[in-house]
């Protein structure tokens, strides 16, 4: 029976301590610069970074320590920045890129964190061009529709 009770002790300890925690982290000025959750000293899941001035900076999802899924990305003074997906830290998939009145100025397909397939460029929410590219290499572009169905 005593053999049963330690076992079920150090079985209860070992889980206590790799139970993930919330943890919070600040600037000097005492504001908040970042919070989620760490699990054995490793950041997984939600987090959310800030800007000194208090602003979000951005927010996504960790497992490992490597960003992952779909990230936010803001300006100091609040306005969208970018968003899209990461694959093991590295930018991935189609990625929406925004000016300073939070309009898409353009949206491109990444891959290993540069650019590979379409890049559509926008005008005040209209598309003036496309581009190629292979690699993060410009492989071709185009500034009409009717270029493009060539």
């Amino acid at each position: 029976m005593k053999s049963l009770i330690l076992l079920f002790t150090i079985i209860a300890a070992t889980n206590v301590f790799a139970q993930k925690t919330y943890q919070r982290n600040y600037f000097e000025n005492g504001q908040l610069e970042s919070e989620g959750w760490i699990n054995k000293q490793i950041k997984v899941d939600y987090w959310k970074y800030y800007h000194p001035n208090g602003n979000l900076k951005s927010e996504g999802h960790f497992k490992n320590n490597n960003k992952t899924k779909y990230w936010r990305f803001y300006r100091e003074n609040g306005s969208k920045l970018s968003e899209g997906h990461f694959d093991n830290n590295k930018k991935h998939q189609w990625w929406l890129f925004y000016d300073s009145q939070e309009q898409v100025n353009h949206k491109c397909q990444l891959k290993n964190g540069q650019k590979n397939g379409y890049c559509l460029m926008y005008e005040n929410e209209k598309l003036i061009a496309a581009s190629k590219f292979s690699n993060g290499k410009k492989v071709k572009t185009w500034t009409s529709f009717r270029a493009f169905r060539k």
